[in-house]
């Protein structure tokens, strides 16, 4: 058991929470993020640094059908909230994007079953996430704790089962105890009625479902339909085994438009191929991956049931950008990144053809370390692209690094500066855009640096 904190001291976890709650205001909010630097300890782990490419947390207004509250479960040594519970308005409907990881976690199997059922999505209840065991390899005993956890927040919240969904991060191969998530239903109860602020509440739920993250992951975008604001607010988690194949380690993202199942099925299909499955901080996909996509129905916009309805419009360009935003995040968080890199590939044979070669570049650990050592040492990104087997012409290959030409025509540009170049470098977001010379196909992938710091933070991820 951890100890309380010293008498006239606030914990980490307090003081987070104080700066949450004076962060009401959005002019005082705007204020403090253009005069205050970031702290320097991330609040996820004792012992690691927030990220020099961290953004602020957003304010989000009220979202109506949705209520958030957080708890300490104690799955972590350290005093953190570790658990979130998300309680939903009747008839509020969900879809899902899970891992393909062929060792899926017993949260993912449980959710994919749920949706999947007939009927699967119609009437969503609630959303229960605990950080620091993931679930994941446990066998019958891990589903059993999972198909345990949620018959207890169904009894709860007076729902069937499978209207509960559920998510887990942490280590692999030790099965959840939901004990220590039933012993805290009640303070959750309690604190889902309590009058919170929307932001607080969004905030300290991208807090609870942090691992090696420093900093939580939030997104709000507004739209009309027909004439009604319809709100989209999401959370993320993720900084390491980030190379999604389906959507991230961890993301929830609730609206309070009123969509059928199946369009927001569709609607994830969508945009989760150019938001989160085109980040990549080390070319690890997870076994816990897990992406659910909430409708509460409460703005009072008319229901959207049809994937055609022109209604969409502009709500599919909202969810994108939250989507793409916290995808965005996942990189700047990476474990010991400095640098946020784009990576175009341009002149493919195929959009599939350029992604492969964007990822290759994306993932290369010799083209991310020169990255950290500020090296501009294009030669790694010629390696990076020949080795996929995709077409590309070599004596049409270009390569830029933002405004500067490295390569033209299969060879090093005559117009190429060291220094220029080198001086590039030493920024914290830098373009990488290549033309392959096969085609017109374009893709763009999000990556970081590879810096020692990464290899640090792993080689101690359980102590």
């Amino acid at each position: 058991m951890s100890r309380p904190p010293e008498a006239g001291r606030a914990s980490a976890g307090q003081k987070i929470e104080q700066a949450i709650e004076k962060a009401f205001d959005p002019l005082a909010t705007a204020l403090k993020r253009a005069t205050t630097p970031p702290p320097k300890a991330a609040p996820g782990k004792p012992g690691l640094e927030i990220s020099p490419l961290a953004v602020p947390f957003p304010t989000i207004p009220p979202i109506g059908g949705v209520e958030i509250a957080t708890a300490r479960a104690g799955f972590y040594k350290h005093e953190r909230d570790d658990l979130v519970v998300f309680r939903f308005a009747r008839g509020t409907t969900c879809a899902g994007v899970f891992t393909r990881h062929k060792i899926g976690s017993a949260p993912v199997d449980w959710c994919k079953r749920q949706l999947d059922a007939d009927g699967g999505g119609q009437d969503v209840r609630a959303l229960v996430v605990n950080a620091g065991c993931a679930n994941a390899f446990t066998g019958k005993a891990g589903a059993d704790a999972a198909r345990r956890t949620a018959s207890e927040v169904a009894k709860r919240f007076g729902c069937r089962q499978r209207d509960v969904m559920l998510a887990s991060t942490g280590v692999i191969g030790v099965v959840l105890d939901d004990r220590k998530i039933t012993a805290r239903l009640n303070d959750i109860e309690t604190s889902l009625e309590a009058d919170v602020h929307p932001t607080a509440q969004w905030a300290r739920a991208g807090l609870a479902i942090m691992t090696t993250d420093t900093f939580p992951k939030g997104s709000y975008a507004e739209c009309e339909i027909e004439g009604r604001t319809v709100r989209i607010a999401g959370i993320a988690k993720g900084s390491g085994m980030i190379a999604p194949d389906m959507a991230t380690m961890l993301a929830f993202i609730v609206t309070d438009a009123a969509i059928a199942p199946s369009v927001l099925r569709a609607l994830l299909g969508l945009h989760v191929r150019t938001t989160f499955n085109s980040v990549t901080v080390d070319g690890d996909t997870s076994t816990n991956d897990t992406c659910l996509l909430f409708a509460t129905g409460a703005s009072g916009a008319p229901r959207i049931g049809r994937v055609g309805d022109r209604r969409l419009k502009g709500f599919s360009a909202a969810l994108d950008r939250v989507m793409l935003d916290l995808a965005h995040q996942l990189v700047r968080d990476g474990e010991g990144a400095t640098k946020f890199v784009r990576v175009t590939v341009d002149g493919a044979a195929s959009p599939a053809s350029a992604r492969k070669l964007a990822k290759s570049i994306a993932d290369s650990p010799l083209v991310k370390t020169a990255l950290a050592g500020e090296d501009a040492n294009w030669g790694r990104v010629v390696m990076a692209v020949g080795k996929t087997e995709e077409p590309v012409d070599r004596d049409r290959l270009a390569i830029r690094f933002g405004p500067h030409v490295a390569a033209i025509d299969g060879a090093p540009s005559p117009t190429y500066d060291e220094a220029k170049m080198s001086a590039y470098m030493k920024n914290s977001e830098i373009d990488i855009i290549v033309d392959v010379g096969s085609g017109r196909a374009s893709a763009t992938v999000w990556t970081c640096d590879l810096t020692k710091r990464y290899v640090e933070i792993n080689g101690d991820y359980r102590s």
